[in-house]
């Protein structure tokens, strides 16, 4: 007997799962699903399934199967409720193109996970080779208790101690790289000049700065929308926000310091998005220009460990700062920490002004981006000149406009 079950997931779709029940004498002798994406596939395979399984002698056979584990990662992709991120379905996919993947369950031993390994570490770095067993450890936890399929987990923990201890894999190196403002100007000044060239191409300027003083990662940036902005409580929603133990539907609601928001409320609504801009657009942009201007191994994401350890360094504390950077713990911020001095680097940064345009909001908006200080970030130097005067003016003193 076969179901239908519509399950909705954390972007709000909403996936199929076609689950297959058998039974005999009263007793579950098989039970299997799997997930699509339309209704009308869902039925269709449950069908044929059926049909496959009534044939005489098919449920003995099934019991007796030991397939290659290239089926069982496919498996464990179609039947997973839980969407699977983009890195880690990458991951699976790239396995499957391995002489290990070829092998049936029962032939795979600690000493083929290593050897897969060592075919790896050719290629990537350890830390890249842990990411990969870790994403294929998940396949091996399910495969027996979910399907019977006679893969050893045993096998996968014996080979994560073994490729660790030969150095094979490791943990991620944790960085402390953040730009320079001699490089920040280097970069900024490049992708203005391509704006002027190229108007239609991504505002990589507004990017940029957006990164640092929202502590934003890059595919949050290009998620977040305008129905996430909480402008009155100087917030986003900042959906499947990344973490140790889950992704899709981790949302989280994040503090704006002022110059962030200033960002935002410049932008066009031109659509559901705030930046409407693809992640691999970015990446390639912002890796171009590096190599371009030969700055060493700056990485966009150094934008965010830039931003956040500027938090400390105009003296927030460790509750305030993860208010704005989403860090759940010291343990995970704490990293972010490496201190270079104290007061705010960015205090009359030259190019906070170039990146907002501030003259299409009303006064009732301005003021508001004048006045806010959520966590207290804001600065009178961080913000424009007519918006210092705002700001100013509300304090009962004047700015000379040299």
């Amino acid at each position: 007997m076969g179901t239908v079950i519509p399950r909705k997931l954390g972007d709000g779709s909403t996936r199929y799962q076609a689950q297959l029940l058998i039974k005999r004498s009263g007793k579950i002798v098989h039970r299997e699903g799997r997930t699509f994406e339309r209704k009308q596939a869902a039925s269709a395979w449950l069908e044929k399934r059926e049909t496959e399984l009534a044939k005489p002698g098919a449920l003995e056979r099934l019991k007796e199967q030991d397939p290659p584990l290239a089926m069982v990662i496919d498996r464990y992709v179609d039947e997973s409720i839980k969407e699977i991120g983009r890195t880690k379905a990458q991951v699976l996919r790239a396995i499957k193109s391995y002489d290990i993947a070829n092998k049936n369950c029962s032939k795979i031993g600690s000493e083929d996970i290593v050897a897969f390994a060592n075919q790896l570490v050719a290629k990537v770095t350890p830390q890249t080779v842990a990411n990969y067993l870790s994403h294929l450890g998940a396949v091996f936890a399910i495969a027996r208790p979910a399907w019977g399929y006679p893969l050893d987990q045993s096998a996968m923990k014996d080979a994560f101690v073994v490729t660790n201890r030969l150095g094979v894999s490791s943990k991620s190196r944790e960085r402390d790289r953040r730009p320079t403002l001699d490089e920040l100007d280097k970069v900024m000044e490049h992708f203005g000049a391509r704006l002027k060239r190229r108007p239609s191409s991504v505002p990589m300027q507004t990017i940029i700065a957006f990164a640092i003083f929202s502590t934003r990662r890059q595919e949050e940036i290009t998620r977040i929308g305008w129905i996430d902005l909480d402008t009155e409580g100087s917030r986003v929603l900042v959906r499947d926000m990344k973490n140790p133990g889950e992704k899709i539907g981790n949302d989280v609601w994040c503090d704006l310091p002022a110059q962030a928001l200033q960002i935002i409320l410049s932008m066009p609504k031109t659509c559901d998005e705030i930046f409407p801009f693809s992640t691999d657009a970015i990446g390639a942009a912002f890796t171009r220009a590096g190599q371009f201007l030969e700055i060493d191994d700056l990485h966009f994401h150094d934008l965010r460990h830039d931003g956040v350890s500027r938090l400390f360094e105009i003296g927030l504390n460790i509750p305030r700062v993860a208010s704005v950077s989403g860090h759940r713990s010291w343990t995970s911020l704490k990293r972010y920490t490496h201190l270079r001095q104290t007061g705010d680097k960015y205090a009359g940064w030259k190019w906070l002004p170039v990146v907002t345009v501030t003259k299409h909001l009303s006064p009732v908006e301005r003021r508001k981006i004048a006045t806010r200080s959520p966590a207290g970030i804001a600065t009178t130097d961080s913000l424009p000149g007519e918006l210092q005067a705002l700001k100013s003016r509300r304090r009962g003193t004047t700015i000379s406009n040299k």
